[in-house]
């Protein structure tokens, strides 16, 4: 019985109770007289008990009316209570961000250097900054934003393009010097190389993105961690390849050099993820507001170091 039970009903009974005629009440309620004569009927036939005495002139509860009436306004009060909490919690800019984000020079200096002035601009918004590699689901792990690279798959999802990373293959001139240029990608099977996660490099022709080749890499050294591949790179141990924003000193100064003339890897795209929601909280629409205007500029504070 308690399931058929009606919310709207049951308001509807405590506003004529507290008014002590239908003609307020429906007026309180912006209804018709008749509309709430149903109302009531069908809750007091549902719980199978008379809520309200009435007569053409007056009314008054009865002694199950007014056992209802008590428990249901104070339920109504904490439900009324709740809502306004939880309007209020989602209106206002507070609360916690959970974010999942890449590692490496991406997450360790430009996303973290955007999420330090982000909690400085908006004190009463506490963010955790996860840098955890397996690729996490926005749901199931229960994280609110998610900073990935790659192609998306999932049209749940909202992915909101941040930049297009330009990747490079790239050694050190003393170890091309040792071991000679790789003049085409599948010479690449013939010379050492450092490995990251991936280990089937794909390039294209720069002159024609049709033309492509993919090469089964087999390294020396592997490592999932960029900056130990760019150190790797540096120390003469072979042919890395990596974003080209993790090595502009290196590449500037000529420690690095690219590897391939007519050849090139792919840029990859990198979004800010986020599930879909009509009603998303003031501080996630704050905080993907502030990213996409200030994004690029942390990008290029990089570059310049």
């Amino acid at each position: 019985m308690n399931k058929d039970l009606n919310l709207a009903d049951i308001r509807a009974f405590t506003v004529i109770a507290e008014q002590g005629s239908f003609t307020q009440a429906a007026e309180v309620l912006g209804c018709s007289r008749s509309h709430l004569s149903k109302q009531l009927l069908q809750l007091e036939n549902l719980l199978g008990v008379s809520l309200i005495t009435r007569t053409t002139r007056a009314q008054r509860l009865t002694e199950q009316g007014r056992f209802f009436f008590d428990s249901c306004q104070a339920a109504l009060e904490s439900i009324d209570q709740a809502v306004a909490v939880t309007v209020d919690n989602a209106q206002r800019l507070q609360g916690h961000i959970n974010i999942n984000c890449v590692g490496g020079i991406i997450g360790e200096e430009i996303v973290t250097a955007l999420v330090n002035d982000f909690i400085s601009q908006y004190p009463d918004i506490s963010v955790h900054l996860d840098f955890s590699s397996p690729r996490v689901d926005l749901v199931v792990d229960e994280f609110d934003l998610v900073f990935r690279m790659g192609e998306l798959e999932d049209s749940a999802i909202v992915a909101r393009k941040l930049m297009s990373i330009e990747n490079m293959t790239m050694a050190s001139p003393q170890y091309l010097a040792a071991h000679g240029y790789p003049n085409h990608p599948k010479d690449l099977k013939e010379h050492l190389c450092i490995t990251g996660s991936i280990d089937h490099w794909l390039f294209e022709k720069r002159d024609d993105a049709k033309s492509k080749v993919e090469v089964a890499i087999k390294g020396g050294f592997k490592c999932k961690n960029g900056r130990v591949m760019k150190s790797a790179a540096l120390a003469d141990n072979g042919i890395v390849r990596l974003p080209r924003l993790y090595c502009p000193n290196e590449l500037a100064k000529g420690e690095l050099v690219s590897v391939f003339e007519d050849w090139r890897v792919a840029d990859t795209p990198f979004y800010l993820l986020y599930c879909k929601d009509r009603f998303q909280p003031a501080r996630l629409r704050a905080f993907i507001s502030f990213t996409m205007k200030n994004f690029m500029k942390y990008v290029t504070d990089v570059k310049r170091i």
